[in-house]
């Protein structure tokens, strides 16, 4: 009848109306924190050009080539200023911005702060010292937006506590860095902020979560940086970068508050099974040291009790004692490119003729932690929590291939395991389809069994560890870095990171050679673990990479952050040898 036409016509009119409402207030929002990034921006380029103005003779080049170690020591003597530094790197970070696009937004309050610690009588280890963080650690009266619109209304109301040991420490916070929407990628791309670019090539991605970080570092516009690792988020953008980043073990180090709030959509039980850890990032190992000897100190203990008051081990570190290493080149799940066992292979060699004592290595049931552990951690319901969080949000393109997947009914996904569970043994392809489906259909109710699984895997990892009597372990890591819009493709292919998330070990990356011509001819006769449409994805996502970073992952057992460093060490001095 033509009135109930005339209703269901204004009904569907006014639904679109509606929704064009809603996507338009979404985009006003956005704009608006675009908006005030670029007034940020203008900011310190005024800050800059007052600087230039008033001190016109600066040896930039001079400032940005020292290590960290340098540049700190230089810093506390006083023949460096903390001012010329902390605009030298500010200018930087502008012009490496300009290109890659790794700033969220900078901290203005990092001039109140310059100007604060240089009347302090007692100058701390990262005295003057710029640092960049990540987006969702915590700093007082800005945001931790996660790449989220929802988060774009709830400033920090107080420095989180890595913050406030690092200014105590004499450190000056003064950007954060981009990371992808909802920090579940291994990319760095999200709708508010945009794609963030590898400063050593721009048609690759500088990795994720933590990418902003790597490509500002990388790039040259900050010493020191801060991300956070809960299946790669440190090391994949350190290997895609070419620098040395350091996952410590769970609450060595503060966890991210807020990230721990977004951690409740993924997990469905406190704990957390599988931690998510904060842990710098920078161009050389003795930086990562001097980090952490700066952040476990007594102000860290006294505002975060839970933290282990266990202060840095310097004897540790400083050790030249012969090693017994474990390694492999392979975990089975999902080889790698040939360059990047090439550089195990070179590691374990150049180890070898130093002296160590190197030990095969397999470690175990990778089909089983990647399945069963890791992915059944973060979606127990199915992805439906993770879901809400794009409720009211435009979905980044680098992110629509995971949303998509979580998106099918869970029945739909219980059906999709179940007719491929017959045919598992003949086709590999369908092996890791089918656990992928059948990962993303968890009941709460398993929720503590889950938990004991972990435990016993940890142990039965640590008891083959302690058969071989090894200090430390060599292993490799994803990369070289990928082209844009394809880590969202291959999720799966973080087992060699994830692993160490759900062991709970720290776990460091080193650089240890370039990708070669011979190795983008050996790359055309990859196949992986089945020649499956993942593993000629894999391909695309790495070609083209001559000439960029390839690097090696060192792992040592819990709490043993000084022996992983001194082993990440060994690693890099042997490199620069070569």
């Amino acid at each position: 009848p033509p009135t109930a036409l005339a209703l269901l016509c204004g009904s569907v009119a006014a639904l679109a109306v509606w929704r064009w409402l809603g996507e338009r207030q979404i985009q006003q929002k956005m704009e608006e924190t675009r908006r005030s990034r670029d007034q940020g921006v203008k900011r310190m380029e005024k800050a800059v050009q007052r600087f230039r103005e008033q001190i016109s003779h600066v040896q930039s080049a001079d400032i940005l080539s020292l290590p960290l170690v340098q540049l700190a020591r230089r810093l506390r003597e006083g023949s460096l200023s903390p001012e010329t530094v902390l605009y030298t790197y500010i200018e930087k970070a502008l012009e490496v911005t300009q290109q890659t696009n790794c700033l969220r937004h900078f901290i203005p309050e990092c001039e109140e702060l310059l100007q604060e610690i240089q009347q302090r009588k007692e100058k701390g280890l990262l005295y003057g010292i710029p640092v960049s963080i990540k987006d969702h650690i915590g700093h007082k009266g800005h945001l931790s937006t996660c790449g989220l619109v929802q988060f774009l209304n709830a400033p920090m109301q107080e420095d989180s506590v890595l913050v406030k040991v690092l200014k105590k420490q004499g450190a000056i916070p003064f950007a954060f860095t981009n990371v992808p929407q909802s920090l579940f990628s291994y990319d760095c791309s999200n709708a508010i902020f945009g794609q963030t670019l590898n400063p050593l090539n721009h048609k690759k991605s500088p990795g994720g979560s933590s990418g902003g970080e790597g490509a500002l570092i990388a790039g040259g516009g900050s010493i020191l940086g801060f991300g956070s690792d809960i299946g790669g988020s440190i090391r994949l953008p350190s290997s895609f970068c070419g620098l040395c980043g350091l996952k410590p073990t769970g609450d060595r180090l503060r966890k991210p508050v807020w990230y721990t709030c977004l951690l409740k959509v993924y997990v469905a039980s406190p704990p957390p099974p599988v931690p998510c850890v904060l842990g710098p990032m920078a161009r050389d190992v003795d930086s990562l040291a001097l980090c952490m000897k700066a952040l476990l100190c007594k102000e860290m203990f006294q505002l975060d009790p839970t933290v282990p008051p266990i202060p840095f081990n310097e004897e540790v570190y400083l050790s030249s004692a012969p090693l017994r290493i474990g390694y492999y080149d392979t975990d089975g799940y999902f080889p790698l490119p040939p360059c990047m066992r090439r550089a195990v292979h070179e590691t374990r060699d150049a180890l070898q003729a130093a002296g160590h004592e190197l030990v095969p290595f397999a470690p175990p049931r990778i089909h089983y932690v990647m399945t069963e552990l890791f992915l059944k951690t973060f979606f127990a319901d199915g992805g439906k929590a993770f879901l809400d969080l794009f409720t009211g949000n435009i979905v980044d393109p680098g992110l629509k291939p995971q949303v998509n997947c979580y998106r099918i009914p869970t029945l739909g996904k219980k059906l999709l395991a179940l007719i491929l569970k017959p045919l598992v043994r003949s086709l590999p392809l369908i092996l890791r389809l089918k656990s992928y489906c059948g990962s993303i259909c968890r009941s709460v109710s398993k929720m503590w069994n889950h938990q004991h699984q972990i435990m016993a895997y940890r142990t039965e990892f640590i008891a083959s560890w302690r058969d071989l009597r090894l200090d430390v372990l060599l292993c490799p890591v994803l990369g070289p870095a990928f082209n844009t819009g394809y880590p969202g493709k291959l999720l799966t292919a973080i087992s060699s990171t994830m692993l160490y998330n759900v062991l709970n070990f720290p776990a460091g990356v080193v650089p240890v050679s370039r990708v070669t011509e011979a190795d983008e001819e050996e790359l055309k006769l990859y196949q992986g673990y089945c020649d499956d449409p993942w593993d000629r994805t894999l391909k695309q996502a790495v070609r083209g990479a001559v000439g960029l970073p390839v690097a090696v992952q060192c792992v040592a057992l819990p709490w043993q952050e000084e022996l992983c460093l001194r082993f990440m060490k060994e690693v890099e001095t042997l490199r620069r040898a070569k």
